[in-house]
């Protein structure tokens, strides 16, 4: 049985060297990324059995984007449809740092995933998977995405994850809330960043207080929190497990929320209690802040390190935020 299954766009990610710049760069870095590929990756990476599930088209690009996936150690389970039929999807990021932001252009028009059905993703593997995660960073594509990913977190046969996934570029927080919300009632597990559950969801209030409403509003089981510089939260059973985040020189902020979200859905399925899981999931975000690009490429030992230091009480409180 599968342990993990996640659904959602797979992006290919060019970006130059950190201190170029787009409109002069001669040469690109290229990643395979997206909230539920990340997520994949960096549980796959630290031991759990994941597979990835989504539509490509069936090109040079897309076929280069599953090889990438693969290379990670975890299972993908495509619907392949002609380069005609839809496309593969691109982003060019550049590196920013103070007083500069970084910049994101996104070429995710008419990408395959517009399309996708149910009847066409493995949904006997979603239905025998420990968990499944759905990215709500798709939703923004079509109705078709929409409904296929209510389809995929109803049909789960274990616990049923959505990510928020909030990205401006793609869809207005309107849309987002209507879309996001509406998919509630088929929802165990709900995940969110405290930027975004204010701006999208309309919460307010301290961390914890959010966490609660949203708990409540959705009758979730379990609400996942990452709060910027100070760390994450999880509320599970009516009570609030809360971590620090750990000091780090951040060099790229892009993966940090797929791979905590990973690592703590990873350990929750091997059986860890909700404080081990937020512990794992720290430990991975601070790792991915020193990393190049926004793949987790990550390792158990590595995890297990920073979180000896974590007991140890030798990392800092406070560091890069969460996302």
């Amino acid at each position: 049985m599968t342990q993990l299954v996640t659904f959602g766009e797979a992006i290919l990610r060019l970006s130059p060297p950190p201190t170029a710049r787009l409109e002069t760069a001669d040469q690109f870095d290229v990643w395979t990324t997206g909230a539920a590929s990340n997520v994949a990756v960096a549980a796959s990476r630290l031991g759990t059995d994941t597979a990835w599930i989504s539509k490509l088209a069936d090109t040079p690009l897309g076929r280069r984007a599953v090889a990438a996936l693969r290379g990670h150690g975890l299972t993908t389970d495509v619907t392949w449809v002609d380069g005609d039929e839809g496309r593969q999807g691109l982003t060019f990021y550049e590196h920013g740092s103070t007083p500069r932001g970084s910049t994101t252009v996104d070429d995710r028009e008419r990408t395959s995933i517009e399309t996708v059905e149910p009847g066409g993703l493995p949904m006997d593997t979603v239905q025998d998977a420990g968990a499944v995660f759905a990215s709500g960073e798709s939703l923004a594509h079509s109705g078709a995405v929409v409904e296929t990913t209510q389809a995929v977190l109803r049909a789960a046969g274990g616990k049923s994850v959505l990510g928020l996934d909030y990205r401006s570029d793609l869809w207005s927080t309107e849309e987002a809330r209507e879309t996001i919300t509406g998919l509630f009632p088929a929802v165990d597990v709900f995940v969110t960043s405290t930027d975004d559950a204010n701006r999208v969801l309309k919460q307010t209030g301290k961390p914890p207080e959010m966490a609660h409403q949203l708990a409540n509003e959705g009758d979730f089981e379990t609400v996942v929190m990452t709060r910027g510089e100070h760390g994450a939260l999880v509320w599970h059973d009516a009570t609030i497990h809360e971590r620090d985040a750990v000091e780090t020189e951040a060099v790229d902020v892009t993966g940090q929320h797929d791979a905590f979200v990973g690592a703590f859905l990873g350990r929750r399925l091997a059986g860890d209690d909700v404080g081990d899981a937020l512990a794992h999931g720290i430990a991975a975000a601070a790792l991915t802040r020193t990393i190049h690009g926004p793949v987790p490429t990550i390792d158990t030992a590595e995890v297990e390190s920073v979180i000896a230091d974590l007991d140890d009480g030798s990392p800092g409180a406070s560091g890069g935020p969460l996302r």
